[in-house]
């Protein structure tokens, strides 16, 4: 993810990785010394010995593949005059990863936030004290987003695993409908939707229910809306087509049992000892 800091008034991208190993552009941050050529600020910086010596340090802690016979030859040469050194011929001949070149409109050459900061003091003392600051702004703000984003996460782990518990509690999944509700018209279409997800009219259900308050819709679980609108659009389709409302119920109590089937998944269905009959 990149991720933008703002150095006293220099604009510095990251490469954040949310966790320690951040990487700085350290074209941006040379543009606070030379703002037209800042490659060449680079490059001076590597030539130096000292800076060598820091960079093979830092590989030989963090890079177990790291080709320690090129860097001393970098070493050897270091502090010529001849001597000149790019972050492409440093990665190539070393196989480092603390640094790395990206090419590109929106690239330039970043590194590891503990080279990025070295980097940064050879620039400006001062400079790299801002770079610090408004760096550790964005870790803290990365880590409020990062703890909001857990929370909320567990909160809907905790709520979806309620509802699937209390789906199989309910024993959500639909009956077969009986021959003799096949046989029976109902004058209410909503109760032909009610007893095929259900198993029975809204009058069954108040019976069974006289001291709840509402009806058995706003009784039924997140599921069984879902269902249940699914539902209505099936049945609104099969009025079109003139089906009769006997083949109806059959066909949305099938429906019914196959969608409540698939939202709960075969591990409920087990542990509700298995497919209805």
């Amino acid at each position: 993810m990149k991720a933008k800091i703002n150095a006293n008034g220099t604009e510095i991208t990251v490469l954040s990785k949310g966790d320690e190993n951040d990487f700085i552009s350290l074209t941006d941050i040379a543009r606070y010394k030379n703002p037209d050529e800042p490659k060449d600020v680079v490059k001076n910086w590597m030539r130096n010995s000292s800076t060598i010596e820091f960079l093979g340090l830092w590989e030989k802690l963090n890079n177990p593949n790291f080709k320690g016979v090129e860097f001393d030859s970098f070493i050897h040469e270091a502090g010529a005059n001849a001597f000149t050194l790019s972050p492409k011929k440093w990665i190539s001949a070393t196989n480092a990863i603390g640094i790395i070149s990206k090419a590109g409109r929106s690239g330039g050459t970043f590194a590891h936030k503990d080279i990025a900061f070295e980097f940064a003091s050879w620039v400006s003392a001062e400079f790299k004290l801002y770079i610090i600051k408004d760096y550790q702004r964005l870790k803290s703000d990365e880590n409020s987003r990062i703890s909001l984003e857990w929370n909320v996460n567990r909160v809907i782990s905790k709520i979806n695993y309620k509802i699937h518990t209390d789906a199989i509690r309910d024993n959500l999944i639909p009956h077969l409908v009986s021959k003799k509700q096949q046989i029976y018209t109902y004058a209410n279409e909503a109760d032909v939707l009610n007893v095929a997800l259900f198993g029975k009219t809204a009058k069954e259900w108040k019976e069974q229910n006289p001291g709840v308050k509402g009806n058995m819709r706003d009784e039924a679980s997140i599921q069984q809306l879902i269902v249940l609108s699914n539902l209505e659009s099936m049945n609104a389709e099969l009025i079109k087509q003139e089906i009769p409302q006997k083949q109806r119920l059959v066909i949305l109590n099938k429906m019914a049992i196959e969608q409540i089937t698939s939202i709960l998944g075969s591990s409920a269905i087990k542990q509700l000892g298995g497919s209805h009959k």
